[in-house]
Parts: C-alpha cells; structure tokens; sequence
C-alpha cells in the first residue's frame, strides 16, 4: 500500500468518526430538544389544567354573585314600581282633599282640626289663618264657644295663600310658632304610617 492510499485510508477513517460523532450530537441534541419539549408541553398542560380548575373554581362563585345581583335589581325595580303606584294614589288623594269643604259634616270636622291645633300650639293667643270655604263655617258664635271651652282667644288672620289647601293653620301672635293642620299637611304626617296600608289594599293583599 503506498502512501497516497494510507493517506486516504486515514482521511476516510478520521472521516467517519467526525460523522459518527456528528451524528450523536445531533442525537443528543434532538433528544435533549424532545425532553425540553415534552417538559414545555407537561407543563404548559399543568398550567392550564390550573387555570381550568381555578375557573372552574370560580364559576359557582360568579353564578351566586350574578343571582345575587339579579335579586338585588328584581328587588329595587319591585319598589320603584311600589314607590311610583304610592305616588301616585297620595298624588291622586291630595288632588281630592280640596273636594272635603263641599261634603256633609264638614262643619264638625273643622270644629276638630281646630281643636287638634289649639291643643298642640299650646299658646294663650291663636291667629287662625285658614281658606276662604272654611273661614266661612268660623262664624264669631263659634269663636266664642272654642274660646270659652278652650280658654284661649282666637284671632281670625290672613287667609291661606293656597286656597286649595283646605283646613286649619294656627299661629303665635309673633308668629314664632306655627301648627299646620290642613288635610295636606295631615296626609303628609300620615304618609309614613299609610304607605305601607296603602300598597297592600293596591297589591289587593289583607
């Protein structure tokens, strides 16, 4: 064998394992690739198994909220309509109050309201100030008995400027106290306590 061909013996065999090693490092690389690849995948699947059962987690939660919240707007639209139904009869009531000098008995009526007002004005001197159909029914005879009964005197005064409000109105001489006792201003006071009657008659409840 001469030179050349040992030469080329050695080439071809030094060859070879330069490819034989080649080849187990691209082994090891693709291995070491796939690894890195199915840890990624492992865990890219625990994440979102995480991220499921943390929704899943949530879910019940956000369905108690969401009811929760539906209840809370069932409930408030359930009062605004009670609230406008009640509006509207106390609406309707006051528009009818200016009607109670035309019925029958209104006499005995006014002779109350005026008693109900000496007794919480509590004053020795009244100014009486009520509207024109009223005053009309204040005649100087029942003055006079109310001022013997009640022992006070009673001084008729400026009439109401609103003439529909019917009823009574008392003042202190200085007119530092005042006691509003018209139908409107007792319907007011009343509200309160009726709103609640009000609504069940409406509902048609007992």
């Amino acid at each position: 064998m001469t030179e050349t061909d040992n030469v080329q013996v050695l080439q071809q065999a030094i060859i070879a394992i330069a490819q034989k090693e080649a080849q187990s490092l691209l082994d090891e690389a693709r291995s070491k690739a796939d690894a890195i690849r199915k840890k990624g995948e492992a865990r890219a699947e625990a994440e979102s198994t995480a991220i499921l059962h943390a929704a899943e987690q949530q879910v019940p939660h956000l369905i108690e909220q969401a009811a929760a919240k539906a209840q809370v707007e069932a409930q408030m639209l359930k009062l605004q309509r009670r609230e406008e139904v009640i509006a509207r009869t106390f609406t309707a009531t006051r528009q009818r109050l200016s009607t109670l000098p035309q019925r029958a008995g209104y006499a005995a009526i006014v002779r109350r309201l005026l008693d109900e007002a000496i007794a919480v004005l509590d004053s020795d001197t009244c100014i009486v100030h009520t509207d024109a159909q009223t005053q009309a029914l204040l005649t100087d005879a029942l003055l006079a008995e109310i001022e013997r009964e009640r022992h006070v005197t009673l001084r008729l005064g400026e009439p109401l400027a609103d003439d529909s409000s019917a009823g009574i109105v008392l003042t202190t001489p200085d007119g530092r106290r005042r006691y509003d006792n018209t139908f409107a201003a007792r319907l007011a006071r009343a509200a309160d306590d009726l709103r609640a009657e009000v609504y069940h008659i409406l509902a048609g409840e007992t």
